[in-house]
């Protein structure tokens, strides 16, 4: 039983190896907290929570998994000018920048759990100034430093060998990209600050003492000091989206493999882009769309989790209302079919899951889509093709129930969509004229009265709400 994925490494589908066979080290790159994170950023939390997962109940091998908190060094110019992101949200908000990262933060650790998803170690960049220093100290002692007076530490990158290896070479854009805004006192365009210093004529609010000069760590720094510490100077898996390859990552390599001296990340796994009305998404265009938004439009959390999972995470993905509603649409479907059908399922367990691998059962066809680069788009057409296949049939086969008891447990350990229960509404108050109609309706179907139960579902659709209804189980929700 393999898992293969695709390592932007090599350019290529690989088969993983882990290091460790006993745990895997994951490392993801966690949210600036200078604001909500957006959709975008969502969609690579629920790949890099859905690719662990994968790895923990389908190959059976624990995961430590570490999603950093970036809280100071990111400047609002990624290429080392500007200034700093916290910093620069302070002013705005009219609070401190301790308070501001601490916010949003909070909202960070909020919207994981709306959308089921948990890590496992959440270092701070602020927590870890003396690792920062430390690392950087090594990068000193074997020659890659130097200073620029006033300004910083900075790596200089023409001392690494194959600086450009994360980057696809045939890509002529990024290439373009990263040809970077020059700094008439780095010695390379690529050049990259390891410690920033502070003005000598301004105290900055989050500022520490040096070797070198009172500042703060560049952005690169923090995920090699924090990495090392929780995951050891080599681990197996690296995440994020695709935007980050030309620069924080290649910086991210450069400095850890000069300051260890051998390979540092076997595996380097990218999200695509999700766009908005065809546009990146991203906040300095102002064109951003966050959990917040979803729900305020009466979008449950996981029905934006299932709209992410039918699209590959390698590819590029469009997000509109009018995707979403027709997503929404899909889920309540499934879903109600998988509650009338819960009570003929049961909780696998891992022997039973390895039995259905050494017997090549059918249902095993949905775990090597998992098993494949984490194909999450035919494992959701194989389930919607599954379900709607016994929609109308009173009894199951062996084979039915034992192709249901796989979809309940790929998705109470892997998906984590709660497909086999009803949702809770977030943060909506369901008023009690509204339930008093639907157990009205609820009674009128079971007592076959469909005309007096369609007038309901028409005085409730009327008043914007509308029910989701089984055999044996209902809910209500706002539309």
């Amino acid at each position: 039983m393999k898992l293969k994925v695709f390592n932007t490494l090599w350019r290529e589908k690989q088969e993983f190896e882990p290091i460790n066979k006993k745990q895997v080290g994951i490392y993801t790159c966690g949210p600036t907290v200078y604001g909500k994170p957006h959709i975008w950023n969502l969609r690579a939390y629920i790949f890099a929570s859905t690719l662990r997962n994968v790895i923990e109940y389908i190959l059976w091998i624990p995961v430590k998994h570490v999603v950093n908190i970036t809280d100071v060094g990111h400047l609002t110019d990624d290429w080392d000018d500007g200034e700093d992101k916290l910093e620069k949200a302070s002013k705005n908000e009219k609070k401190t920048a301790w308070n501001i990262a601490k916010e949003y933060e909070n909202i960070f650790y909020d919207y994981l759990n709306k959308l089921n998803i948990k890590f496992d170690v959440h270092p701070k960049a602020t927590e870890h100034i003396q690792e920062q220093i430390d690392l950087v100290k090594k990068l000193e002692e074997k020659g890659y430093i130097y200073e620029i007076p006033g300004d910083g530490i900075y790596m200089d990158t023409s001392k690494v060998k194959d600086y450009w290896k994360l980057l696809p070479k045939w890509h002529l854009d990024w290439i373009l990209a990263c040809a970077r805004v020059q700094n008439n006192k780095k010695k390379n365009k690529t050049d990259f600050a390891l410690w920033k210093f502070s003005p000598k004529d301004k105290k900055r609010q989050m500022e520490w003492d040096s070797p070198w000069w009172v500042g703060f760590p560049g952005w690169h720094i923090e995920c090699s000091a924090m990495s090392c510490k929780y995951l050891w100077e080599k681990f197996d898996i690296h995440t994020w989206w695709i935007d980050h390859i030309p620069v924080h990552h290649t910086d991210e390599i450069a400095q850890s493999e000069s300051a260890f001296w051998h390979k540092w990340v076997n595996y380097w796994l990218h999200n695509e882009f999700l766009n908005l009305k065809n546009w990146k998404m991203s906040k300095s265009l102002g064109n951003v769309v966050n959990l917040d938004d979803v729900i305020q439009k009466w979008f449950h959390p996981l029905i934006f989790k299932y709209f992410i999972y039918t699209a590959h995470y390698r590819s590029i993905q469009d997000f509109s209302w009018e995707d979403l509603k027709a997503t929404e649409k899909a889920y309540n479907k499934l879903r109600t079919r998988l509650v009338d059908l819960s009570d003929k399922t049961k909780d696998l367990r891992i022997e039973n899951i390895q039995n259905i691998y050494e017997n090549k059962l059918s249902s095993w066809e949905m775990i090597e889509y998992l098993l494949d680069d984490i194909n999450t788009v035919k494992l959701i057409a194989y389930i919607n093709k599954f379900v709607n296949s016994i929609s109308w049939k009173e009894n199951l086969t062996d084979n039915e129930i034992q192709v249901l008891n796989l979809i309940k447990y790929i998705d109470k350990n892997i998906l984590k969509l709660d497909l086999f229960k009803l949702l809770e509404q977030t943060e909506i108050e369901i008023p009690e004229e509204i339930k008093n109609l639907a157990k009205k309706r609820w009674e009128a179907k079971k007592n076959k009265d469909f005309v007096t139960a369609d007038k309901i579902r028409d005085e409730l659709l009327w008043k914007w709400w509308k029910m989701i209804d089984g055999k044996e189980l209902y809910e209500i929700v706002k539309i």
